[in-house]
Parts: C-alpha cells; sequence; structure tokens
C-alpha cells in the first residue's frame, strides 16, 4: 500500500467555507508540508491544477530540493499545452528531481473554467484530443522524433534532446468516469484514479478499466483520491468532520452546487449525487463522508473514523485493486503528522516512516527531565 498527500496550492484552513482559521498557502508553507511528508513517510504528493490554483509545475519545482524521496503527480493538460513542450518539462523535471516526477493527465471538467483558457471543445472530444496528446507524449520521451497530423494536432519534428530517468517515461496517472476516460486509460495509463466513492462503485470502476485494458492486452494499476479525519476514538473524528464543515451555511452549500452543476465531468457529477447539497445524511457508506463535497470541487468525501476503522476501511479499497491513496485533511500541515502519527503503525506500506527511539535525537519528551518515555508510560 502507498499513501500519498496533498500540497493545497488553493488555500488551506481549520473550516470550510469561511475564512476565519484560514491560512495563507505561500511557498514557505508549501515547503513545510513537503518536507514534513517526506520525512514521515508519505509516497509522494499531489499538486492540484486549475485557474484556483497556483501553477503546479512551478510549485513542484520549488519543492524538489526541500525533499529527499518524495514523488511529485503533476497535472499536464490536453488542450492547454502543446505535448511536446509539456515532454520537455517532464524530462527535465524528471532529471533534476532524480525521478521522482509522476504525471497527471487532466483533460478537465468545467466548460467556463476551460473557456477562460481557450479551450472550446466538447467532453467526448477532449478525450479525443487527450488520446492524441498522450500519443505524442508518450513517442517523444521514448526517444521518437515524431509526425503526426490527427484531429485536434499536429506535430512535425516533435522531440526531447535531454531523455527523463524514468524509462520509457515517467508513470502516467489519470482519473475520469466517463466512458470515453476509460478508453483513454485502458489505452495510455499506469495508475487510473477514482474519487473516493463507495466501495461497490469503486469495484465497478475497476472492473470496467480492467476489462478494457486486458482487451489492449495491457494492464493498468489502481489509486483512489480521499480526505481523511483520523482521531484516537471514532467519537473524536467525527465530531472534527462536524467541526470543519459547522461555518457553512445554505446559502454558501446552495452557490457551490449551483457552480459544480455546470461541469460536464462525470466525476463530479457522481460525487454531487452522493449528498445531492443535502447535508442531513452525509455518512454514504460506513465511515465515508461527503461533506467536504457539499463545497469543494473534484474529491468531496473522506475516510471518518478512529486509527483501527480507517485502516480496515482502507484494507477495504486495497481488496478491490486500490494500491495507492491520495489523502489530505485540513489543516494539511498538522494533519500530515496526525496520519502518521495514527494511523501509518497499522497500515503495511511500501515505503516505512521513520519511526522508533534514536541514538542521535529524543523521540518523545524526556519525564521529570531524565526518564525516557515508553509506550505504556504515553498510552492513554
Amino acid at each position: 500500500m502507498k499513501v500519498f498527500w496533498f500540497i493545497p496550492t488553493h488555500g488551506d484552513g481549520r473550516y470550510l467555507g469561511t475564512s476565519d482559521g484560514a491560512r495563507a498557502v505561500d511557498g514557505d508553507y508549501m515547503r513545510q508540508i513537503a518536507a514534513a511528508a517526506d520525512r514521515l513517510g508519505f509516497e509522494g504528493v499531489l499538486i492540484p491544477t486549475g485557474s484556483s490554483c497556483e501553477d503546479p509545475w512551478v510549485a513542484a519545482a520549488s519543492l524538489i530540493h526541500e525533499t529527499k524521496r518524495l514523488k511529485f503527480l503533476v497535472a499536464v493538460r490536453p488542450g492547454l499545452m502543446s505535448p511536446t513542450v509539456a515532454a520537455r518539462m517532464s524530462a527535465t523535471f524528471d532529471r533534476i528531481s532524480g525521478g521522482r516526477l509522476l504525471i497527471n493527465v487532466v483533460a478537465g471538467g468545467d466548460p467556463v473554467e476551460l473557456a477562460g483558457d481557450g479551450l472550446f471543445l466538447g467532453h467526448d472530444a477532449r478525450y479525443d484530443l487527450t488520446d492524441e496528446f498522450l500519443d505524442v507524449w508518450r513517442r517523444e520521451l521514448a526517444g521518437e522524433t515524431v509526425r503526426h497530423e490527427g484531429k485536434h494536432l499536429r506535430i512535425e519534428g516533435g522531440r526531447v534532446l535531454y531523455p527523463a530517468i524514468q524509462k520509457p517515461h515517467p508513470p502516467l496517472w489519470f482519473g475520469g468516469s466517463s466512458p470515453a476516460a476509460q478508453k483513454v486509460a485502458a489505452d495510455h495509463v499506469d495508475v487510473y484514479l477514482t474519487w473516493g466513492e463507495p466501495p461497490r462503485d469503486v469495484a465497478e470502476k475497476i472492473a470496467q478499466v480492467r476489462k478494457l485494458a486486458a482487451e489492449r492486452g495491457r494492464q493498468v494499476r489502481f489509486g483512489i483520491r480521499l480526505h481523511v479525519i483520523v482521531r484516537e476514538t471514532e467519537e473524536a473524528a467525527w465530531r472534527a468532520a462536524d467541526e470543519l464543515i459547522r461555518h457553512l451555511d445554505d446559502r454558501t452549500v446552495a452557490e457551490a452546487q449551483k457552480i459544480f452543476a455546470r461541469f460536464d465531468s462525470v466525476g463530479q457529477q457522481r460525487m454531487s449525487r452522493l449528498h445531492l447539497g443535502n447535508r442531513s445524511a452525509l455518512e454514504i457508506s460506513p465511515n465515508l463522508w461527503a461533506g467536504i463535497g457539499l463545497v469543494r470541487g473534484g474529491a468531496g468525501t473522506a475516510l471518518v473514523g478512529d486509527p483501527a476503522t480507517v485502516a480496515e476501511r482502507m484494507r477495504e479499497y486495497e481488496a478491490l485493486g486500490i494500491e495507492t491513496f491520495i489523502f489530505s485533511g485540513y489543516p494539511h500541515l498538522e494533519e500530515a503528522y496526525r496520519v502518521a502519527d495514527l494511523l501509518f503503525p497499522r497500515l503495511d506500506l511500501e515505503r516505512s516512516a521513520p519511526a522508533g527511539p534514536s541514538s542521535i535525537s529524543p523521540f518523545g519528551e524526556l519525564i521529570a527531565n531524565e526518564v525516557l518515555p515508553t509506550p505504556r508510560a504515553s498510552a492513554h
């Protein structure tokens, strides 16, 4: 199992829907989160993309030398970027980071936002463009000089002179719930991502993508994007969930849902159907809570509970085929430590976190200035 964290380049705070308890996400704060995630044993971090975010490539590049092992999941945007330019950016980042780049392929889901960026293609046409884009991108990073003339793209002599470290290219990650998106996943990607839906729905998606990939002689791995609210007791976790949205009023929720209704993203439509803008029944599956999706686009669900329960829910997804969990929590710096402290010891992680007493630094505050703390002494 692999666990990723999140760099909140679109804002952070203690509560949703209010400036109370909010904090600025500047370069120093991003570096704090990345350094914490690296030290705590997270596999990598997702850098979000979109008009509400800082540029993901610039943000991710600023974090390379603040970290040692952390991987960076950074978006390419077909229709907003040339595949050749994106291939060169990918190769450069991969070399400078020592092979720590992962590529998040984002076709977009908000026609209003896309129009602001100059892209006016409909839903399925964007995935046709994505298919062409990835064909060119992959071939160039494999060392080809590419000539391509398709419906959406024309490339003559596209190439990458300085290759990426990872071969044949940095791994491709991708999320999309529509048939058009799943076809692209089956043809091109290494890891298919789903947002945090109930296990039965996730199982259905995995089966669909596996079947499509098998028909093409390919195999695809799977990941899930969720928030997490883990506390020492179940009761404390649910209190924390309620606290996160305690400033939300009905007007704010209605305004957010009106914006989401314009999206042509099937994934966003599925997220919105989980709660229908109604806060009365937000636990949509055992320990799966849809409260964040009342006002947040994209990933809108969280696993909520004590460490043993959250770990068990993760293992249920793992049994379906999920190998990577991309988590986030508010505020992201403190919650990175909480997740590592409470949840990591209960998981079989591929990348082990530094833990246990050290011969060169304290591990827990000394008792009465001279007695080393033990698990028994520090237990609640």
